[in-house]
């Protein structure tokens, strides 16, 4: 196979190791003769792999027993719902702080299950940035405050946790969960869809503390409870058995690299060299979010105008570097360099950015 780097936002870029591992025990799981994909959700084997993800994801969060791990389907955009579902009650409202699309979705979709307050938002500078604490306004008697520690499109990044007080404080963390060392404890409830950082599509991961999930509803439908996922384990029905499995061999690929605060230094330098690029390039490139609010996850930039950028899509493309196009929504260019990106990748974009801007600055 010719070398590839893979930009793209989601699914996204996984470590080759897994996948190599992946493909060879496709066939025949530890001897077993059948595929992963073939087993028994309530096969010794899957429980093992169940069970060993869920202790993996905790060791690197740094979190014990008060703290439960779930396996969920519906992506992240059925926590916007499912969150408020259960931890909304009728008496009360939640606090939603608002940085780019992603908090924006999940603020609506909480407005239709209860009452919600945006406490803060960056709507005004274009989400260039996240809200000063001075900026937010938040109610103390609030069901939880949720936040959205990455946002993908626009490319900004909570580098400092808002002060909420001893309101429940949630975050949709699907763009940067395990990127960094995390205060997990300063987190009621955690959820990150696993298709950028710990897998493929079709996983969903929620890390609940136990005083948070005593407070959730019971008059909801089944499968909608958290309490039902706690209390089976995510086992209550049947489960995305290959996606957990990838997750529990990306979660071990990070344990190999170092656990995160490694994984923090190989992203940070990552970053740093495609930011230098824009910094120096006399405005040629164009950086959406303020450099002290720039994600490590997804960096977003213009070109002076669409037509540059679209060749500078279609030249990086044939040049083996794939997904870089800009949301559909804002358009521009943006790299996303998750985890699994090696330096190399980053290198290699660096290198193609400033060969394009000579050529055409």
């Amino acid at each position: 196979m010719s070398a590839i780097y893979n930009f793209n936002a989601g699914p996204a870029i996984l470590p080759a190791p897994v996948l190599e591992r992946a493909q060879h025990e496709m066939r025949d799981y530890q001897g077993r003769g059948m595929s992963i994909l073939e087993m028994s959700h309530r096969s010794p084997e899957y429980e093992t792999i169940n069970a060993e993800a869920a202790e993996r994801l905790k060791r690197l969060l740094d979190i014990g027993e008060e703290y439960h791990v779930l396996f969920l389907q519906g992506g992240a955009s059925m926590q916007f719902a499912m969150l408020p579902l259960n931890a909304l009650p009728p008496d009360t409202s939640a606090d939603y702080i608002l940085t780019g699309a992603w908090a924006e979705k999940a603020y609506e979709e909480a407005l239709r299950v209860g009452r919600a307050r945006a406490a803060a938002s960056t709507a005004d500078n274009s989400y260039r940035s996240v809200p000063s604490q001075a900026d937010l306004a938040l109610d103390p008697n609030a069901a939880y405050v949720h936040i959205t520690s990455n946002e993908t499109i626009q490319g900004v990044q909570w580098h400092a946790w808002p002060d909420v007080g001893d309101v429940p404080l949630v975050a949709d963390m699907s763009s940067d969960i395990l990127s960094r060392p995390l205060e997990t404890q300063r987190f009621a409830l955690i959820y990150a869809g696993a298709q950028k950082n710990l897998g493929p599509a079709g996983v969903t991961i929620v890390v609940i503390h136990d005083a948070f999930l005593r407070r959730t509803s019971p008059n909801l439908p089944v499968m909608l409870r958290y309490v039902t996922h706690v209390k089976n384990r995510s086992l209550y029905n049947t489960p995305p058995v290959f996606a957990v499995y990838m997750v529990n061999l990306v979660l071990a690929w990070i344990e190999e690299q170092g656990g995160l605060a490694a994984i923090e230094e190989r992203n940070r330098r990552k970053a740093a060299t495609l930011y230098q690029v824009i910094d120096a390039s006399d405005s040629f490139y164009r950086g959406h979010a303020a450099p002290e609010h720039r994600s490590l996850m997804n960096v977003t930039f213009r070109l002076p105008d669409e037509t540059l950028e679209k060749r500078f899509v279609a030249e990086a493309t044939a040049q083996g570097m794939v997904g870089l196009a800009g949301h559909r929504s804002v358009g521009g260019i943006r790299a996303s360099i998750y985890n699994a990106m090696a330096q190399e990748g980053c290198d290699a974009l660096a290198a193609f950015m400033t060969d394009f801007m000579r050529r055409n600055g």
